[in-house]
């Protein structure tokens, strides 16, 4: 891996500079995250509200799922443009213009007519605001960790990463709280007349104050440098990191494959799949649900000061065999009656916050002049592609491997990213002899 290029002290503690930067960040990260997921908390009422009555109310779900996935295909559009203006104009600029491009939608949906007042117009416009928030977001959560990451020292980089991370677990449960408040404090008509509105609302208004508070942050320290000494790349980013840092992208598409293994399957369908295959009660698995996504957030952090002390490779090491430990402990009990659900799904939670070092692995993979590029484009293809895939296939391997088929996949994918960190370690025992 490529060394950071930091014009600072390495082994300097976080002032508090870097920690203002870390809160504003992660502030902003979860807001935005926060906005890209409320939208599934509520496919129910969109799907009565934005298409015709006659329509049978399963396919109406299924074409919201769809507009919800249409979001995940226009990340990788959005993270390349946006990182190939942040290697070129710098990181702060695109940093800010991300949060604004996700507060704007989320506030027009709040505000957009249903089809009972303007026909097919409805879905189609709710459809050009969620693929804008896929875009925003494609360059908002590649572009904070490399924001944060030259930020700091190159010694804290794994704490910062992780920090804004877990601030983007954050905004998936802040997400999950609100559409469980709002749907207990509202009668089903009152949640169709208005209330679907207030959580989009509420997002788009702090969106813009995430707008707002990214003012007060400075041009990275790398990017400032760079631009003086004239380091920065002629031509196409993108182009140089396909013909010069290939190995780079391979180990970026790997760990985000196992990143979204550990969050697609254990923290966004585990509840779902809880119920209908293990027959457990909803408001156990919410209950579940909520404290794994808290527990994530802790996990993200622990793993992120991990790696700051043992090399990020390590970390993925003993991170990916607790994974697997984790995910196998959590589906055995669910197959034997789930006595122990909540108490194993806070500990995979935790261990699903390995994807915290995920991003150090990336940010020093790529030098600094073409990062973002680097970063982004791996990042949000391996996303799009094994983001997208992962449903359907597990639904796939259930029927065809049984129950414990989950931990199966996420099993096998922690297992490539303890080759992936073994890997790491012999190249830098052979860069040190």
């Amino acid at each position: 891996m490529n060394a950071s290029t930091m014009p600072m002290a390495a082994d300097r503690p976080l002032d508090g500079s870097d920690l203002r930067t870390l809160a504003l960040a992660a502030l902003g990260g979860a807001l935005e995250f926060y906005d890209f997921v409320v939208f599934v908390f509520f496919a129910i009422p969109l799907s009565q509200l934005f298409f015709p009555h006659e329509s049978v109310p399963w396919l109406a779900q299924v074409k919201v799922y769809g507009i919800f996935a249409a979001g995940y295909l226009a990340r990788p559009l959005g993270g390349i443009v946006m990182a190939h203006y942040g290697d070129k104009l710098g990181r702060k600029r695109m940093f800010t213009l991300s949060v604004f491009l996700m507060a704007l939608p989320t506030l027009g949906i709040g505000l957009l007519p249903v089809y009972a007042q303007v026909g097919m117009l409805a879905p189609l416009l709710l459809l050009l605001l969620r693929v804008v928030q896929g875009i925003a977001v494609g360059g908002e959560v590649p572009g904070a960790w490399v924001f944060v990451a030259e930020h700091v020292p190159p010694r804290r980089i794994g704490i910062a990463c992780a920090s804004l991370t877990s601030g983007l677990t954050v905004g998936i449960l802040l997400g999950s709280l609100l559409a469980a408040g709002i749907n207990r404090s509202l009668s089903p008509q009152a949640l169709l007349d208005y209330g679907w509105r207030l959580p989009f609302l509420i997002g788009g208004v702090f969106g813009f104050l995430a707008v707002w508070l990214r003012r007060w942050l400075s041009e990275t320290p790398v990017f400032e440098a760079m631009h003086a000494r004239r380091e920065l790349v002629a031509g196409l980013p993108l182009a140089q990191v396909a013909a010069r840092h290939r190995p780079a992208v391979l180990l970026s598409v790997l760990v985000t494959w196992m990143l979204t293994a550990a969050i697609v399957v254990l923290i966004l369908m585990t509840p779902a799949l809880v119920q209908s295959t293990f027959h457990v009660a909803p408001k156990r698995a919410f209950l579940g649900s909520n404290v794994a996504s808290f527990t994530l957030a802790v996990g993200c952090l622990a793993y992120g000061a991990l790696s700051d002390r043992i090399g990020p490779a390590r970390t993925l090491l003993f991170g990916a065999a607790g994974l697997l430990a984790a995910g196998y402990a959590l589906y055995l009990n669910l197959a034997g009656g789930g006595a122990h659900f909540v108490a194993l799904y806070a500990l995979t939670g935790f261990a699903v916050g390995v994807t915290g070092v995920v991003p150090v692995l990336m940010v020093l993979a790529f030098p600094p002049a073409v990062r973002f590029s680097g970063l982004s484009a791996s990042y949000n293809l391996a996303y799009a592609l094994f983001g997208g895939l992962t449903p359907p296939l597990i639904g796939l391997l259930v029927g065809r491997f049984g129950a414990l088929a989950p931990a199966h996949y996420v099993g096998a994918t922690a297992l490539m990213g303890m080759a992936v960190a073994l890997v790491l370690l012999r190249r830098q025992r052979a860069q040190a002899a």
